[in-house]
């Protein structure tokens, strides 16, 4: 991706100089983002991915004020022409080569913080509320119209009353009907409510992760520790005195126990190896269909599921860390960014990182390439 050109997704903006002015900052509604666009999937389709247990679905409904939500599978939609309903597919870019090719045209953002494509289709006022993201997104009108109203909100309280965090004292600031093609950048916590105009409305979400550092943290410690020698240093208290509190933890084994944590964290690449794996691992719902070793002449690509990631040391793919240098390192760094490796560049491997390139085909990971 050439960062430093202009791009009518980012209204004539680059890459470098949509994410130094807006990104994270303020908002950006471009017209005509995706002049032409076809949405990835169909209502039939969408709606037959809603009723598949493997996918994360969600149906919202307000009729009145009556707010309901049910989590899929969805195998019943009320009918388009019943208003105030909302159909939303969460991770449609696991499922549809379409969906992801529209997910990829957002790596102008490191791929550790790019998470997944929602699809929603709703009827004529359908919606989920006012409410804000912890996260970046990018809300593609795919089909249809939607009327978004957004605001800087700092004060905002959630409704008790309904199953939803729907913002109880929402403050618009703008308002724009986002047409087929249109699109509207939102960074973190800006308050926004979007109401279908019409029936038929589909619109695509591109979301980002953004973890907390106790959540963070959880997911690290234990990847910190699984590789632990138990033969390590015993705890010992030679100059122990006879206690009259028997039930009270010695400082001295506190002090051990924490010297131990900072060990581990500060062993060589450990704290290295154990992000790669926790941002590369997939989520719960996604599994890979077993294949066969790449066949000789062909090219490699990364399946649309996998996540792949590479630091100074390592390659990451799936929640899995391998240690990686010189030109092999190269091609596997490569493979990340580019998503795929021409059968010239296959054939450059070394007949290790093959037999590991051969490993991950017959496990779906990655797919063969026309040559």
């Amino acid at each position: 991706m050439q960062i430093d050109l202009p791009t009518p997704v980012l209204a004539g903006l680059s890459p470098a100089q949509f994410m130094r002015k807006h990104w994270q900052k303020k908002p950006l509604l471009v017209r005509q983002a995706f002049a032409g666009i076809q949405p990835p999937a169909s209502f039939k389709q969408l709606a037959a991915l809603a009723a598949r247990d493997d996918v994360e679905s969600r149906l919202v409904t307000a009729f009145g004020d009556d707010w309901k939500l049910k989590h899929g599978p969805i195998t019943r939609l009320p009918a388009m022409i019943k208003p105030g309903w909302t159909l939303l597919v969460q991770g449609l870019d696991q499922h549809l080569a379409e969906a992801r090719a529209l997910l990829d045209q957002f790596r102008f953002a490191p791929d550790a913080r790019l998470d997944d494509l929602m699809l929603s289709v709703a009827s004529d006022g359908g919606g989920v509320g006012p409410h804000f993201d912890s996260y970046d997104v990018f809300l593609i009108q795919l089909a249809g119209q939607r009327r978004w109203r957004i605001g800087a909100q700092r004060d905002a309280v959630l409704r008790d009353d309904v199953p939803l965090k729907i913002i109880a004292n929402f403050k618009p600031e703008q308002e724009f009907v986002l047409e087929a093609g249109d699109m509207l950048y939102l960074p973190p916590r800006w308050a926004h409510d979007g109401v279908a105009v019409g029936p038929g409305c589909m619109t695509g979400s591109v979301g980002f992760r953004a973890s907390t550092a106790d959540g963070l943290a959880a997911d690290l410690l234990p990847r910190l520790f699984d590789e632990i020698d138990a033969t390590g240093k015993l705890y010992a208290d030679p100059r122990q005195e006879a206690v009259t509190e028997p039930a009270r933890v010695p400082t001295a084994l506190l002090d051990f126990a924490r010297r131990a944590v900072e060990a581990a964290v500060q062993r060589p690449q450990a704290l290295e190896r154990a992000l790669g794996e926790a941002l590369t691992e997939p989520k719960a719902n996604v599994w890979f269909e077993p294949g066969e070793p790449l066949p000789p002449g062909q090219g490699a690509a990364l399946d649309r599921r996998s996540r792949m990631l590479y630091d100074t040391a390592h390659i990451f793919l799936n929640g899995e860390s391998f240690r990686a240098g010189g030109r092999d390192a190269a091609l596997m760094r490569s493979l990340a960014d580019k998503r795929r490796l021409s059968a010239g560049e296959v054939e450059r491997l070394s007949a290790q990182a093959r037999e590991l390139l051969d490993q991950w085909t017959e496990d779906g990971w990655v797919q063969p390439q026309a040559a």
